[in-house]
């Protein structure tokens, strides 16, 4: 019997997709489904004409891989990803691959590692972006697990990844779960790409007046600048002339402004948390989601508070440049502190994770793909140990130059009422960064004050304390 080079469990929408990707740059698949339907629906209407062999049950497709066998896992995170590991374990020899291609917590891909290896069979966590286009003709991979899993798998890996003008958008990332971590945080750059997105559009709209159709003539033109050129900005500009076949009004009017999220950027801030650096863009894009979801809550409050009632009195056109400053501003910002989170958990992991080729294979296939990630990309390559985005000359320069636009464009939103909350987190991130004292000095006598916590002095060495009340009392 003929056996298959490549095993993908799982045919939801993203699963089908990866598998047609793998088979159609030559590597025969093998294909499983807990639900037969999907199984007999995928056979019928997307395998014919391809080397593709369904099973219709773990144990027969376990036997129709070649070994070392290599599966695909494309199912939900979390316990069903447990589920079918523990079912595979029985089935497989030692020197098989298992790689989860879901959005899996980077812990729970750690503990399967630990978990796998010592038994002899092979882990890998991957994270894969670019929807399901990007699945069915190239991804972005993330592979994390053992180096010599990565290099066995790296001949499918480099045909089925996107691929750029300096290689395929993949890479090893490093062990364990770094790979869905470097995935998180993509999504969590992605949440604060959209809500930067979002609020250039609310602004655009609503104090410059454009319409549908202005407002694509804007996305488009931004989408030709080495700036701001990126899938999303060129999605956007998609969909504003998009009229809706019955009310005839642009569609993108009539959807329910309440967005959904599916975790990974609440867990890119969790973990920003706890490793203690500062994300305040994606944070102030996660919160946007949340406050949307509260859709009704805010209609009810609308009708009893109020804002002001000012009209922007400016030139149209200046304001729409200053907005595409601000916005590019910001994205420096959102991906600045993107980076610097990889960079935190990369030395608090041990993952030596390579900044410039995360930038790399973000290039194509993935949601975040932009022109501008090749200047980050050169950034990192020039300085490897670079703390920080807004320390490389191109992009300090850039907010030297545009920031009078940027705090503008914030100042107009504060006075006509428009929310931007992501805009003004990062311009709040560009001015503490760049300040070399914040008023945390008065925190620190607070905390002292009331929990004998200490604090540091800028003239003398070591700790201290102060018994602030007998001073406070005396001076009464």
């Amino acid at each position: 019997m003929t056996l298959q080079s490549f095993g993908v469990i799982g045919l939801a929408v993203m699963g089908e997709n990866i598998a047609l990707n793998v088979e159609r740059n030559g590597f025969p698949i093998a294909v499983y489904n807990r639900s037969r339907e999907k199984t007999d629906a995928f056979m019928a209407h997307r395998a014919p004409g391809r080397n593709v062999k369904a099973a219709f049950s773990l144990e027969q497709f376990v036997a129709s891989l070649e070994r070392p066998r290599k599966i695909l896992v494309m199912v939900q995170a979390g316990k069903p990803v447990d589920a079918v590991i523990q079912q595979l374990k029985p089935l497989l020899q030692e020197g098989d691959i298992i790689i989860d291609g879901g959005n899996s917590w980077f812990e729970d891909t750690d503990r399967r590692t630990q978990e796998l290896e010592p038994i002899g069979l092979r882990y890998v966590g991957m994270g894969v972006s670019g929807g399901e286009e990007g699945a069915l003709n190239g991804p972005s991979l993330m592979p994390g697990g053992t180096k010599s899993s990565y290099e066995y798998l790296s001949p499918i890996f480099n045909k089925i990844a996107a691929q750029v003008d300096d290689g395929p958008c993949v890479t090893y990332i490093g062990p364990g779960g770094s790979g869905h971590y470097v995935k998180m945080v993509h999504n969590g750059i992605e949440y604060g790409d959209m809500q930067l997105i979002a609020e250039a559009y609310d602004l655009l709209k609503n104090v410059g007046g454009l319409n549908a159709a202005q407002l694509h003539e804007v996305f488009a033109q931004w989408n030709t600048t080495d700036e701001l050129n990126s899938f999303l900005i060129e999605i956007t500009a998609n969909i504003f002339p998009y009229v809706d076949p019955e009310s005839k009004i642009p569609l993108v009017d009539l959807i329910v402004d309440a967005a959904g999220q599916k975790g990974t950027g609440r867990w890119t801030v969790q973990t920003a948390l706890e490793l203690g650096v500062a994300i305040p863009t994606i944070t102030a894009a996660v919160n946007a989601r949340i406050m949307s979801s509260i859709r009704d809550e805010r209609i009810a409050a609308s009708k009893i508070i109020t804002g002001p009632n000012a009209k922007y009195g400016g030139d149209i056109a200046a304001f729409v440049n200053m907005v595409r400053d601000a916005l590019y501003c910001s994205k420096i910002c959102s991906y600045a502190q993107g980076m610097a989170l990889l960079s935190t958990a990369s030395k608090t992991y041990n993952w030596e994770l390579n900044l410039g080729e995360m930038a790399r294979i973000w290039k194509g296939g993935c949601i975040i793909r932009a022109g501008f990630l090749n200047k980050i990309k050169k950034a990192f390559d020039e300085n490897p140990a670079l703390p920080n985005l807004l320390l490389a000359p191109e992009f300090k320069q850039t907010i030297l130059d545009r920031q009078a636009a940027w705090r503008e464009v914030i100042v107009t939103a504060a006075k006509l009422g428009i929310p931007v909350p992501a805009f003004s987190a990062s311009l709040d991130y560009f001015d503490s960064y760049r300040r070399d004292r914040l008023p945390q000095n008065l925190t620190q006598a607070q905390r002292d004050y009331f929990g004998a916590h200490t604090y540091k002095r800028t003239d003398k060495e070591g700790s201290f304390h102060t018994e602030w009340v007998p001073i406070a009392e005396a001076k009464k």
